[in-house]
């Protein structure tokens, strides 16, 4: 057909252009800094997803070792700072409590380097992208290995659930559906600070419902949204879990301080 022919089709209406719904846009960002010796910007919106994988089946619940320190067991909040813990206390229920209720609490003891164990729920209730089932466990109150509903939603690579918030995005996503429990056993090696300034780094290693998503990895600084992570000025701190305005519960939280 020639391109007179084409055009006299387009003037009678006789040639029809399919519809293309456009595609979800991707989230993230494009105008972020680039983390040092990366490729990737801070949230890249190019980042590859991780790869979905299915956790193994069975019980999530570890017993803690004998040298455990357990931070909730179901039954008290007393190792937790935040709201008077009479109160903080009040929000336990079935052997969890709901972030929601305790607002972002943190413990009173400090801690280095440490093997953590942590378990967490998101809501079942689909709520908008960024902050369904959004909080995060954050290692000397700063450095955050976020907890989000990555199983039937996601988000920029750098923030899905098992990624060390704005750094490193887990190596594979294995989340279970929302409502379901889910875990996090953590291995922190703490920085060499001398006189404020870091010496050596911190190292993160993460298994997430069993699965290695972190193997490591060096802690580029403190938790950051949409810029570089400040440096770390701190060799101990509390465990805190923030509450980003979902209710995520959670149980049977232990810690074993490790002596070098």
């Amino acid at each position: 057909m020639s391109l007179r022919s084409i055009f006299a089709l387009f003037a009678l209406g006789l040639v029809l252009v399919p519809f293309v719904a456009a595609a979800e846009e991707a989230p993230g960002y494009t105008d972020t800094p680039l983390l040092p010796n990366s490729r990737w910007r801070v949230h890249d919106q190019a980042r590859p997803q991780p790869p979905k994988v299915e956790p193994g089946i069975g019980d999530l619940g570890t017993i803690p070792p004998s040298d455990a320190t357990i931070l909730f067991d179901g039954a008290s909040l007393d190792h937790w700072r935040g709201k008077p813990t009479e109160i903080l206390n009040q929000a336990i229920k079935d052997n969890a409590f709901n972030i929601l209720e305790t607002g972002t609490i943190e413990t009173a003891e400090q801690f280095g380097d440490c093997q953590l164990h942590i378990e967490w729920a998101t809501p079942t209730q689909r709520e908008d992208r960024m902050n369904w089932g959004n909080s995060g466990v954050m290692l000397l109150g700063c450095v955050e290995i976020q907890i989000i509903e990555s199983h039937d939603s996601y988000i920029y690579a750098d923030g899905n659930a098992g990624a060390v918030y704005g750094q490193y995005p887990p190596l594979v996503n294995p989340a279970r559906a929302p409502g379901e429990w889910q875990s996090f056993d953590i291995i922190f090696t703490s920085p060499k600070i001398v006189n404020g300034v870091q010496e050596k780094p911190a190292y993160l290693t993460v298994f997430y419902n069993g699965a290695l998503v972190q193997s490591h990895v060096e802690v580029l600084g403190k938790a950051a949204h949409k810029t570089l992570p400040p440096p770390l000025d701190r060799e101990k701190g509390p465990i805190l879990l923030q509450d980003h305005h979902s209710g995520v519960r959670f149980r049977n939280i232990w810690i074993r301080p490790i002596e070098n």
